[in-house]
């Protein structure tokens, strides 16, 4: 088993956001920093960190300004990746964190990569060691859709498996750990309180997921995390890492309720299998370390994925309330 994983868009709260708050004005009105001449509303680093924005979750990365590639035009709808958003509605989008890593170079003057690699002590790629390979997502099939004319970058084991990583997108991926790493990142992220800041209310999507500051919000209900996090007493917990070994598949996941109410813990997940679980006013904290294969090789689909990040969790929970 590799001992590096690629934590895909854990990137996004674990270095991205704390990056933002600490080098970032939360509400000033970015538009004319970032090219969007053309916006009615205002864009501003609150909209990004809560997805809020109106961007369209994805596009390939050209290179351009990403002002002008939305000037240009996209097959909006040909793809789930490629379709239209609503300002101050969360629509889960890689490209408000391309933004903020735009930012927080103009803020700075220094390399995303090595801003983040000096804040968090996570591993920027290309790494020196690879990562477990995976096959390609979504995101290949709606780069031909969106750019047929542009090549999607080569593969290499030493850089992120996102498309838009590989060909160099800051701000939503493009960092690692080792499972020593990222509980030293964890204690640095809740020793600076950043999931408190992270962890306010500030919008919901069309299906009432709701959004903090580049967290999500785990609910209450049968078959979801808040529920089965909610076992967990206050006070009970600290950082934990649980790494799997990416091998074995799960049963199946539990039949879900609809959303309830909000619990305590908030959240996040990355496309290649790791996941983060926070309960901000203890400093609790859960991260799973795991693979996106199951025991053929094969690609796990979400429900599959979600599946096994459940059963790490349960196994957690009933061995820390036994």
């Amino acid at each position: 088993m590799n001992k590096l994983f690629d934590l895909a868009s854990l990137t996004k709260p674990l270095v991205t956001a704390p990056l933002a708050l600490e080098h970032l004005d939360l509400d000033s009105d970015r538009r004319r920093a970032l090219g969007f001449s053309k916006r009615p509303e205002p864009l501003t680093v609150r909209q990004l960190l809560s997805h809020s924005s109106g961007l369209p979750p994805w596009l390939p990365f050209t290179g351009e300004p990403l002002a002008e590639q939305l000037d240009r035009g996209f097959p909006a709808g040909a793809h789930p990746l490629l379709r239209l958003a609503e300002v101050g509605q969360s629509t889960y989008s890689d490209l408000n964190f391309r933004l903020l890593g735009d930012l927080l170079t103009q803020q700075t003057g220094r390399p995303f990569a090595e801003l983040g690699a000096m804040t968090s002590g996570l591993s920027p790629a290309p790494w020196e060691e690879a990562t477990t390979a995976i096959h390609d997502g979504p995101d290949v099939a709606a780069w031909r859709l969106a750019e047929p004319a542009l090549a999607i970058p080569p593969r290499t084991p030493f850089l992120p498996h996102d498309a838009n990583a590989r060909a160099g997108m800051a701000g939503h991926a493009g960092f690692a750990a080792t499972p020593e790493q990222m509980r030293q990142c964890l204690e640095i992220w809740i020793a600076r309180e950043y999931p408190g800041r992270m962890a306010v209310d500030t919008a919901r999507s069309a299906d009432g997921t709701r959004w903090g500051l580049s967290l999500q919000r785990s609910l209450l209900g049968r078959g979801r995390f808040g529920q089965l996090l909610a076992r967990i007493p206050l006070g009970f917990v600290g950082v934990q890492v649980l790494v799997a070994d990416g091998t074995a598949l799960a049963r199946e996941l539990p039949a879900e309720d609809p959303p309830g109410e909000p619990s305590r813990w908030w959240m996040h997940f990355g496309y290649t299998g790791p996941a983060l679980f926070v309960r901000p006013e203890d400093g609790a904290c859960i991260c799973l370390l795991t693979h996106r294969l199951g025991p053929d090789g094969a690609l796990l689909d979400a429900t599959q994925l979600q599946a096994r990040r459940w059963a790490m969790l349960e196994a957690f929970c009933t061995s820390h309330l036994h």
